[in-house]
Order: C-alpha cells, then sequence, then structure tokens
C-alpha cells in the first residue's frame, strides 16, 4: 500500500505530545505516571493471537506494551510498503488501544531483535559502498522514502490523535555502533517533519561512553540491562542528572543460537530485579514479556570469532511463553507490580488449550534436486559463481549447477568460504558440507566421470543482526576449483520457497528414495483448533510448513526440538503438512505434541 500524498507539517506545527518529562518521572495528559511495559513484536505473533496477547499483558499489569518495527518486511523492495496481515501494524496499535495498553514503537531504522539484518533491508544492505547508519546521504536519503510511505498511515495511532503510542525511540542502542551525530538529529527531523510530535527517546546500554555516544540533546535517554540494578541506574542518573529513569530494555531471559543450551534465567531472581527498578522509581520495559517466533526466514545470527545463526524459536524464557502461556516469570512480575500499581482484579489467565497429541505420516516425497527448475528458473552465468543477492535473493536458498571437466580424486576449493551452509553433490550423490562457522573452504571428492554434474545447494542460515558484519553476502562467495581449474558456466536456481504449492509430490512407493534434500509430505485431521508443537525425532534439518504457513527451521543440532504451530494456522478437517529434509531420513511420520521441547538449559 502507498502512503496518502501530502505535506509533512512542520516542526512548529506539531500537537504537544502527550507524554512528558518532569524533573523526576512522566506526566501523561499532565498527570504523573509511570510506564510498566512489556516488549511484544507484532511480527512475531500470529495477527489472529494479537487481542489474545494484549490481554494477557493488561492482565499482568502492563500499562503499556513495546514493539519494534522491521524495515525489511515492511518494505522488501525499495518504493513499496506492506501494512497487512503479520504486517499489519495499524490494527495492532488499534487492538493496543482497544485493550486499555499504551505503546512505545520502536521504528529503527536499525531494530537488532535478533532478526535477520537486524531489519535493514537485503537491497539497502547489498550496496557494499554505503555506510550504513551513518549521515552517508544513500543511507538517509533511503530512510528518508521509506519514512515517507511508513509514518502517514500510523499517524491515526499517536496518542494526540487518540492512539496509543505515547513514545517513539529514535535508533537503536546506537551508542554501541556509532557517534555520528548528525544522523541521530536527522532521524530525530525526520520523525518530527513526518508528524510525530509524540515524545522521542534514545536506548543505550548502561555504559558512560555508549550513553554519551547514542545520546541527543532534547530526546529522552533510557537504558538497556537486566541487573546491577542500582549500578545501572546511578550511570544513567550521571549521564542525565534530571528527568525519567527508565529501562528501555530490562533483560529477563535470552536468546539461543543452534548448537548451544537453552538460555533461561530463574523468576524469581528476575522478580527480585523488576523489584528494585519499581523501588527506585523507575521506568520499566520488560524484554520480553512475550517473545514469539521467528516465523520463516526470519532470525538473525551474530558473528563475533564465529557465525552463530539463532534458532527458531524466540521464547526468550519470557514471561508468557512462546505460545502464549503464563510461565513462572508472568506470576512473580504480577506479584512484583501489585505492590507498586494496580493491577486487574481479574484472575491471571490460564494455559491455552491444546491440540492432542498424534502422529503424522507423510505418504507423499519429491527430491528437490531433479525438481529444481519447478521451483526456480535458472539464472546463467558464464563465468564464477554469484552471491544470493546477485541473483536477486535476500533469504531461503540457492542451487549452484555445473559439470566437472575431469573425472577422478580432487579438491574443491571455495574461495572465500560459503554463506552460510553448502551441501555439495556430484550426480546427485552427497559429498560433503561446508559451514561459514567453521571457516570452510576446502571439500575432497571423487568424482565419478568426466562432465559428472555438480550441484551445491546453498542456504542462508540468517542475516547478522548485530555489529559491523550486517549485509554480509550469502551463497558461492567467489570462484570454485577443482584442482586448482576454475569452474565456470553456472545454473543458479534463487529459492525463495514462498509457496511450496508447484512441488511435485509423488506417493512414496513410486518414488525412489534419494540420498538428497527432498520434500515430504502428509495429512492430518483436526476437530477444533489449538496451539500444538511439531517434533521431528530422526529428522535432521529442514523447513516446515503447515497448510502453506511458514513454521521456521528445525535442526536436530538444538537446543530446539519443537516447532511452535500456532492454532490459527491449523483448520477444522483436513490439513497439510510439508517437510524439506535437506538430509536424508529413513522416517515416515513426525509427531504433534502438547508440550514444547526447547532443548537442555544451560547450567
Amino acid at each position: 500500500m502507498s502512503a496518502p500524498n501530502t505535506s509533512p507539517p512542520s516542526s512548529s506545527s506539531l500537537t504537544a505530545p502527550s507524554l512528558t518529562t518532569s524533573s523526576d518521572g512522566f506526566l501523561l495528559h499532565g498527570e504523573p505516571f509511570r510506564i510498566i511495559s512489556g516488549a511484544m513484536h507484532y511480527f512475531r505473533v500470529h495477527p489472529d493471537q494479537w487481542a489474545d496477547r494484549l490481554r494477557k499483558a493488561r492482565l499482568m499489569g502492563l500499562n503499556t506494551v513495546e514493539t519494534y518495527v522491521p524495515w525489511n518486511l515492511h518494505q522488501p523492495e525499495p518504493g513499496t510498503l506492506v501494512l497487512d496481515g503479520i504486517l499489519d501494524l495499524p490494527r495492532y496499535l488499534r487492538l493496543a488501544r482497544a485493550e486499555g495498553l499504551h505503546v512505545l514503537l520502536r521504528p529503527g531504522p536499525y531494530i537488532c531483535a535478533e532478526w535477520d539484518g537486524g531489519g535493514l533491508p537485503s537491497w539497502l544492505t547489498a550496496d557494499t559502498g554505503i555506510r550504513l547508519r551513518t549521515s552517508d546521504p544513500r543511507f538517509t536519503d533511503a530512510l528518508d522514502r521509506y519514512l515517507d510511505l511508513l509514518l502517514p498511515p500510523l499517524l491515526p495511532q499517536l496518542a494526540a490523535n487518540g492512539g496509543p503510542v505515547i513514545a517513539v525511540q529514535v535508533e537503536n542502542e546506537y551508542g554501541a555502533y556509532g557517534d555520528d551525530r548528525a544522523y541521530l538529529e536527522h532521524l530525530a527531523e525526520a520523525f518530527r517533519t513526518r508528524g510525530v510530535g509524540e515524545l522521542l527517546f534514545t536506548c543505550d546500554q548502561a555504559d558512560p561512553e555508549h550513553l554519551a555516544a547514542g545520546s541527543l540533546p532534547g530526546v529522552l535517554s533510557t537504558g538497556t540491562f537486566g541487573s546491577r540494578i542500582p549500578e545501572s541506574l546511578e550511570r544513567l542518573r550521571a549521564h542525565r542528572p534530571e528527568g525519567p529513569l527508565m529501562c528501555a530494555e530490562f533483560w529477563i531471559g535470552w536468546f539461543d543460537h543452534w548448537g548451544e543450551p537453552h538460555h533461561v534465567r530463574d523468576a524469581a531472581d528476575a522478580a527480585a530485579d523488576l523489584d528494585r527498578l519499581l523501588s527506585a522509581g523507575a521506568s520499566v520495559n520488560i524484554y520480553m514479556f512475550h517473545g514469539g517466533t521467528n516465523f520463516g526466514f526470519t532470525n538473525g545470527a551474530n558473528h563475533d570469532h564465529a557465525y552463530e545463526p539463532i534458532v527458531t524459536s524466540y521464547d526468550y524464557d519470557a514471561a508468557l511463553t512462546e505460545s502464549g502461556d503464563p510461565g513462572p516469570k508472568y506470576h512473580a512480575f504480577r506479584e512484583v507490580i501489585a505492590r507498586h500499581a494496580p493491577v486487574p482484579e481479574e484472575p491471571a489467565p490460564a494455559a491455552g488449550p491444546k491440540l492432542p497429541p498424534r502422529v503424522v505420516e507423510l505418504s507423499d516425497r519429491a527430491p528437490l534436486l531433479p525438481h529444481v527448475g519447478v521451483l526456480a528458473e535458472p539464472v546463467r552465468v558464464d563465468a564464477d559463481p554469484v552471491t544470493m543477492e546477485e541473483l536477486g535473493r535476500h533469504a531461503g536458498y540457492a542451487l549452484y549447477r555445473t559439470t566437472l571437466p575431469v573425472s577422478g580424486d580432487g579438491v574443491l576449493r571455495f574461495t572465500g568460504g560459503v554463506g552460510d551452509r553448502a551441501q555439495v553433490f556430484v550426480d546427485g550423490a552427497p559429498v560433503g558440507v561446508l559451514e561459514r562457522e567453521r571457516h570452510e573452504e576446502a571439500l575432497p571428492v571423487r568424482v565419478p566421470r568426466t562432465g559428472a554434474t555438480l550441484d551445491v545447494l546453498v542456504e542462508n542460515m540468517g542475516g547478522v543482526n548485530y555489529g559491523p558484519r550486517i549485509g554480509a553476502p550469502k551463497g558461492l562467495l567467489g570462484p570454485v576449483t577443482f584442482d586448482g581449474t576454475a569452474l565456470h558456466g553456472w545454473d543458479c536456481h534463487p529459492l525463495a520457497l514462498d509457496t511450496v504449492d508447484p512441488v511435485p509430490f509423488a506417493p512414496v512407493a513410486d518414488s525412489p528414495p534419494e540420498a538428497g534434500p527432498a520434500f515430504h509430505r502428509g495429512t492430518f485431521e483436526v476437530g477444533t483448533p489449538a496451539d500444538t508443537f511439531l517434533s521431528l525425532p530422526g529428522w535432521t534439518k529442514g523447513q516446515a510448513w503447515i497448510n502453506g504457513f511458514h513454521l521456521g527451521r528445525y535442526w536436530n543440532r538444538g537446543p530446539q526440538r519443537t516447532l511452535y504451530v500456532p492454532a490459527p494456522v491449523l483448520r477444522p478437517g483436513t490439513n497439510e503438512l510439508v517437510l524439506l529434509e535437506l538430509q536424508a531420513t529413513t522416517e515416515s511420520r513426525v509427531h504433534l505434541t502438547d508440550t514444547p521441547d526447547l532443548g537442555p538449559v544451560k547450567p
């Protein structure tokens, strides 16, 4: 959808903000107000469940909810704006208002959030010359054009216009990244000149250098921390001698990478720190109140010493679990909040219904390699292979295909490595896997004949969401050689997998077993839809869809062992489950269970 063609108001013509500051706190419409907020990202929750989660936020005692806004989803291509389905932010804001909740809006443009690319769109980050998150005109011009589209539909949701949004964040923990004051000033003015008159704030880790680099005069500074409450508040007060004290991200859990234990935090410990915050008179935004799920290909990754992709679940050991059930922190926090602010007299919500456990037989199959042309037309590259970005693909997979000029034993060398995981096949037979996180670039292989087909299936495991490697390319990252001879003449298939409808399934009995990746399909019956969890014992790595809804990645590397299936994804009657299993499997069934399994916890 496009924004109406209207001239932006001048800064001097803006309506006075509904939320203001005093020497030591907030005023809402002129009355003392303390923000007791919880983070919940609409884009990580099925839209048919937004109202339920918002109600549970109010019942815990929250008066406000907070959400990021992912630029990369709302603007997948320059000049576009997507505001429907799981991205219908105006609807989410209206539901918050209907529940009596205020909203802290964090539109970035950078959000981190353990989200693909930190929320920056790949069409922008693919420009290797651009200086991200700076006053580089190439960056600010793209940002301005995005805000021209994004903000007009949101202006009715500002508190001054009767909506729930009482404050808007400028950037996100910018002091940990840079010190370009002109960029921050540009962004603040961009909000103002487009009609955002509500309170602006920045947030940074409670570190003097970060706070100094990430703050702006006339814009409220807030901190992010999960412990050492007195020390963190003291640093915040030293930075700004007057005004409200606020922890804009009170970390009560943490996220998980594939291959590490599941992170949890003791509920009593987190509740004690929440009590310390509120006892000090501070405002708070609990991160996360409800974490949700990295559906589809939306998870991010970190890359410090090694590349570490983030799992599908964003449960975060939050107060409300991934499936929306009150966890131990929910009840502990409710008790703490009740000591400092009114809590609804209604009882705390109970856990939601779950689908009775069952087994799903996967009776149909379609190998990927022989049918890749059905899913994506090849892009012919006569010389060296190109990256996924050069193929116009920002998520999913790319299959690279060529022929090998000689037979015999030799070494395939992938100059520059792969982004992020490559499965290699010779004449359809698997010969090895290369992973970015292990810095692997070479693979010994045996080529059975001259002219054998070489297939390289590369998976984008998630865009880096923090630090200088945001926008790192995916796919094959340089020339490929076999014993020193460059391999040219590639057919490159960019696999978006936005839909699996074209997959030519056949009954398993009619589909000969394949050692490589394959799609598997089965059906199951549902009476009354309810939440469930997909468990895949015996399966290795891949993607899962139910009724065309992309649940996300699974991987037996763990820690996550089940995928959350929201009740609205299901329908009464027959339901379809599709898996893309990347490795060979002898299994023909999966399980739907009533209990999530996010893996062993970190000691």
